[in-house]
């Protein structure tokens, strides 16, 4: 008897473990549904790429002799357990077979529709994750903290990556001082190779087009890969032209350059066109032909090895009750210029721009600009996880979750991230040219004319000592809040309420375009 194999569209990986055993006679199920394509709104790039990718896969599936079934919109399926269903009603099958999702939501579905079905539903682990859920839940077990660290110098050595002798390469562990530098004005980065869409990509771009024509962005210029071949070739044009000074340069922004040292990878990681382990060897072997400084090589690899990895352990460690939490009782709605770049901070406006135009925005405008402001402006951190999830084309929940919800907003109580990632605005300029264009004055502390970040951060201090005030990494900041003045004090309270007066009449809203001529 044959088995019926559901491949979802982050699972684009020919040794996904629900294909490691494939025999003629099988057939494999991969699905375009409703509710995947709207259950957020999600950025029409982001829906090009997804869409675009399956459809790739399932044509690679098909040319290497297996036997594919392929649901496109707009037919009328809605979910994984519809497919399934109408698959099944046509055929006869032993068992249906899946890999375990990445999503809790899809997880339940597919428990829901096991006890229903009359035939065995397996769901095999998830293996192209280097650390799996099992050995997780066991590191994290009797740890009062959980600290990514701890857990990327274990993985150092179990996998051997940048290790001389049972000691990592260059004398330490981490070499995140020295990938700070801000990037100076005449260093140009190359661009990334760009993927002119084919005949599948444009059919998959008028489609979006057609049934998707108000959520977010545009489906102009879309380059990135949409299958395995490209996706490495991406790789190898990241290795070759811009690692070298990735580690130096990777907390650098600059106006109007949205991709300067960044790998833009994570969107093939994400839904497989990459795994882990055809990234990180390419890397280490640049850094041992000396190719690569090992700041770079380092730098890249904690996030692939370490981050990556981290962060897929606490999402399953802690849901389903992890996005419920709301440490910092925060409650206002994310303001419509998260998605009209309409507003005089420029270090926003431009972050926002960069997302709408490409579905992408590098960490740190994703955090220390944005997630900084959702932090400081006490954003509700449901809509600011729904805001992440649809516009970036690299968001699936057990990514975006942990990265937002826990490190962006602390609304976890501290489980993902020991301290708030809370700046003022020096840093964004220490980091950027932003400020340079700026209407704000970033010298300036409080007044119209005074960065909001500035009285937006000790205003977030004051409002949180309560809980945060005992947080030993934030006893310097609090040390200066109690040198300040009153007079000082009630200055930067006041430019924050009229702040947010003006902040409270914006609405969590999707203006149809960004105005192209900002």
């Amino acid at each position: 008897m044959s088995s019926l194999r559901l491949v979802m569209g982050d699972q684009l990986s020919e040794s996904v473990s629900s294909l490691r055993d494939y025999q003629p006679g099988d057939t494999v199920l991969i699905c375009e549904l409703w509710q995947e394509t709207t259950y957020v709104r999600h950025h029409k790039k982001k829906l090009v790429f997804m869409l675009s990718a399956m459809r790739h896969f399932s044509q690679e599936l098909k040319q290497h002799g297996m036997k594919v079934k392929y649901f496109t919109l707009p037919d009328a399926l809605t979910c994984f357990s519809e497919a399934i269903r109408t698959v099944l009603s046509d055929a006869s099958y032993q068992k249906v077979i899946v890999t375990h999702p990445g999503e809790w939501r899809v997880l339940q579905e597919l428990l829901d529709l096991k006890n229903q079905l009359n035939i065995p539903l397996e769901i095999r682990k998830d293996d192209r994750f280097l650390c799996s859920r099992k050995e997780f839940v066991h590191w994290a077990e009797g740890r009062k903290q959980l600290r990514m660290e701890h857990f990327y110098r274990e993985m150092r050595k179990r996998f051997n990556i940048l290790m001389e002798d049972g000691k990592p390469a260059g004398g330490q562990w981490n070499f995140d001082k020295d990938n700070r530098k801000h990037l100076p004005d005449d260093l140009i980065p190359p661009l990334p190779e760009r993927f002119e869409p084919d005949k599948t990509t444009r059919q998959v771009i008028d489609t979006v087009n057609q049934l998707f024509p108000e959520h977010f962005g545009d489906t102009d210029n879309f380059c990135y890969a949409v299958n395995h071949k490209d996706a490495l070739r991406a790789l190898d044009d990241f290795i070759n032209n811009r690692l070298r000074l990735f580690g130096d340069y990777q907390d650098a922004m600059r106006q109007g350059s949205p991709w300067l040292f960044h790998s833009i990878i994570s969107l093939y990681l994400n839904i497989g066109l990459l795994t882990p382990m055809q990234v990180i060897p390419r890397v280490e072997k640049a850094f041992n032909e000396f190719r690569i400084p090992i700041n770079a090589a380092e730098g890249f690899i904690r996030q692939v090895l370490g981050w990556r990895e981290f962060v897929h352990g606490i999402y399953w460690l802690h849901m389903p009750d992890y996005p419920k939490w709301n440490t910092l009782h925060s409650r206002r709605p994310v303001p419509g210029f998260y998605w009209s770049a309409d507003t005089k901070m420029n270090c926003i406006a431009e972050s926002v721009r960069n997302t709408h135009d490409n579905a992408y925005a590098h960490h740190i405008q994703r955090l220390m600009v944005l997630g900084n402001f959702a932090l400081l402006a006490g954003l509700a951190p449901d809509k600011v996880n729904q805001w992440y999830m649809e516009v970036y084309a690299d968001a699936i929940e057990w990514v975006e979750l942990p990265n937002v919800h826990g490190m962006a907003l602390f609304a976890d109580n501290g489980i993902f991230a020991s301290k708030p990632y809370a700046a003022g605005g020096s840093y964004i300029n220490r980091m950027s040219d932003y400020c340079r264009h700026c209407y704000f004055n970033v010298r300036l502390k409080s007044g119209m004319q005074a960065c909001p970040f500035n009285y937006l951060y000790w205003d977030f201090l004051d409002r949180n000592k309560t809980y945060l005030g005992n947080n030993p990494r934030l006893a310097l900041p609090y040390k200066n809040l109690a040198r300040m003045s009153d007079r000082q004090k009630e200055l930067f309270r006041e430019d924050a309420r009229v702040f947010f007066r003006s902040l409270d009449k914006e609405q969590y809203s999707q203006p149809a375009l960004i105005d192209e001529n900002q």
